[in-house]
Order: C-alpha cells, then structure tokens, then sequence
C-alpha cells in the first residue's frame, strides 16, 4: 500500500493505466473492429477501475478483507454485465473487456511496483496484438443465414453451405420452419482463396481505333441569273 501513498506514485501508476488503455483501444482494437460505440465503454471501464482499486488503497481497506470483499463483488458485477452482453457483443470484444478491466486492476494495485505493472501491461498489449491480428486466420468467416430449404441431412446441408459460402468448418441450427420451408443456421466457414494467375502481368488487350471517317461535300451546281 505505500506504493500509492503518495500523489507522484498515484500520478505515475494512472499514467501508467491510460498510457496502456490508450494503446489496446486506439492501436489495437480501432483500427481492426471499428466499433466507435464501444471505445467509450473501454476507457470507462478501465479508469473506473482503477479509480476503485486506488481509493481502496487510499482509504486504508485495501489490505482489509472489508476492501477484498468490496473489490471482489464489483468485479463479479462488471463481469456479469458483460456476460450479460455477450449475445450482441461478439468473443473478441468481450476479450478487450477483460483486458481492459486488469489493466485498470494490475495499474491500481497496491502491491505492485510500477516496473512489475509496465511489464505485465505490455505482455497483455502484446498477447492481444497477436491474438487478434487480421493475418491469423484471415479466411475464416462467421455468418447468420437463413436458408430457402430445410434439410435434414447434415451432408446436404454441408453440400448447401459450401455452395453458398464455402468451406463450413461448423454450424449450428438456430430455427427450422417447416410452415416456410426456411431453416436458419449460424455457419462458421472458410472463404475460398483466391489464386492470382501465374506469368506475370497480362496487359489489357488494346482494341484498334476505327479510322476517322471522311466527310464528302458534293459541290452545288451552278445557278441561273436572271437579269
């Protein structure tokens, strides 16, 4: 708890918690999902967090199992919220909530020194960069489709989808309505690659010009005066 006694150290160790909460929302998860609705919710959860964790320490609870208790509730409460969450928020957002959530935990820890805390924050940084990085798995798709048939064997229904989309790598059946004839399935497939064809660049072929057209004036005879 001496850690975050001082208003330096807090100083250092909240520069610290929006230094790497500004990185995974701005460096990592902006520019790949492009979801401006959930950046708010990234910072607030963090800085809350932390401010939570730091007021602990301060107030002297920190260490008491009257603070282990408060701290541990909020927790299962925030994690029950993302839960909650969990159908409309897809998996790997849901894994920036909880990286989002021990950062502000790891940076307000009062036990922590903020050597022990930059290097653990980096290795989160770092897990998530590669884990979530577009190359990694880059043709595999997830999708919802409603199908104009309802099939009863899986190996037509197999044939159906890597028709429609390619590679199924597995689905499940949401709904089947025989009233319809529709069946909805949530597919998880595997786009196929697209090869580039080999011997170099083909040049656009050039379609010769028609020759310009000449225009013939047929001379006027010659007119009468009259006097």
């Amino acid at each position: 708890m001496e850690n975050l006694q001082s208003l330096p150290s807090l100083a250092a160790h909240l520069g610290l918690d929006l230094a790497a909460v500004t990185a995974l929302t701005f460096g990592v998860f902006y520019p790949r999902h492009r979801r401006r609705e959930l950046v708010p919710a990234y910072l607030a959860l963090n800085v809350a967090l932390f401010a939570v964790v730091a007021a602990l320490a301060r107030g002297g609870t920190g260490g008491g199992t009257g603070g282990g208790l408060a701290l541990g509730f909020g927790l299962f409460g925030v994690l029950s919220i993302i839960r909650l969450r969990s159908d409309t928020v897809q998996h790997q957002e849901v894994a920036y909530y909880f990286t989002t959530l021990v950062l502000g935990l790891l940076c307000g820890l009062p036990g922590l020194d903020l050597g022990t805390a930059a290097a653990l924050a980096a290795v989160l940084l770092l897990v998530m960069y590669a884990a979530d990085h577009p190359r990694l798995y880059r043709r595999d798709r997830r999708a919802l489709v409603t199908l104009d048939a309802v099939h009863r064997e899986p190996d037509t229904l197999r044939a159906d989808l890597a028709d429609r989309l390619g590679e199924p790598l597995g689905w499940t059946v949401r709904e089947v309505d025989y009233v319809r004839d529709l069946m909805v399935v949530e597919v998880r497939f595997r786009e196929p690659e697209v090869r580039e064809p080999s011997g170099g660049a083909i040049r656009p072929s050039r379609t010769p010009r028609p020759a310009p057209r000449t225009r013939t004036i047929a001379p006027r005879p010659p007119q009468e005066e009259t006097v």
